[in-house]
């Protein structure tokens, strides 16, 4: 038999993970409803939440934080798929890449809500700001990796500058991703992961030495 301060530990434990998961379902229903964040109080979380205000900070130090915490599981949800996808594997990379981008903006839509409220509150709030950099820096660091990694198997062309594609496709992408999502009601999902996929797969994973040959000088 256990002892009953690990108990009581287990409990609070417990009642603070119901707590936070609370407060955090809220925000994502709030948002989901078409509320901008701007536009959400504290006040309005508590009373939808059903916490009090103490019970809230000692959870959370502000708004912003509720809306980090709620987008980083997002976060590791989409690094884990791209830290899983290996230009290597197979032959059908740029079919493998539209999958790939199509669960991405699967996510996407699924969570849209939040992920406008971390690019609006980006622009003015600095602790949303550092964490959507942080981000997207991810994402980066990422995709650098397979750049580089597929420079030194021989598979992509040496004359490619891992560092600008790299940006190129963790923010272009993000950027791309967004805008089809805020003009698209989902049934050109498939025809836009394609054609994203295309470009960095011929782009970058596969650009063919022959483009290397054309752009020097003569």
């Amino acid at each position: 038999m256990r002892p009953v301060t690990r108990r009581q530990a287990d409990s609070y434990v417990a009642r603070a993970t119901a707590t936070r998961g609370q407060v955090m379902s809220t925000l994502e229903q709030l948002l989901d409803s078409g509320e901008t964040f701007s536009n959400i109080t504290v006040q309005q979380l508590l009373d939808k939440a059903g916490v009090s205000r103490a019970t809230f900070y000692a959870h959370f130090q502000s708004k912003s934080d509720v809306l980090i915490r709620l987008t980083d599981d997002l976060r590791e949800s989409l690094l884990t798929l791209a830290r899983e996808w290996d230009p290597a594997a197979g032959e059908d990379g740029a079919d493998r890449f539209a999958r790939f981008f199509e669960e991405v903006i699967r996510l996407h839509r699924a969570h849209q809500g939040v992920i406008t409220a971390v690019r609006e509150a980006a622009s003015y709030d600095s602790a949303v700001s550092d964490f959507y950099t942080a981000n997207l820096e991810g994402f980066e660091e990422t995709t650098l990796r397979t750049i580089l990694s597929q420079q030194a198997a021989e598979s992509t062309t040496t004359d490619l500058d891992a560092v600008s594609a790299s940006q190129i496709i963790a923010w272009g992408g993000a950027q791309a991703i967004a805008h089809h999502i805020q003009v698209d009601d989902g049934s050109r999902d498939a025809v836009f992961a394609r054609e994203l996929a295309r470009i960095w797969w011929h782009g970058a994973y596969r650009r063919s030495t022959g483009d290397q040959q054309r752009t020097r000088p003569a």
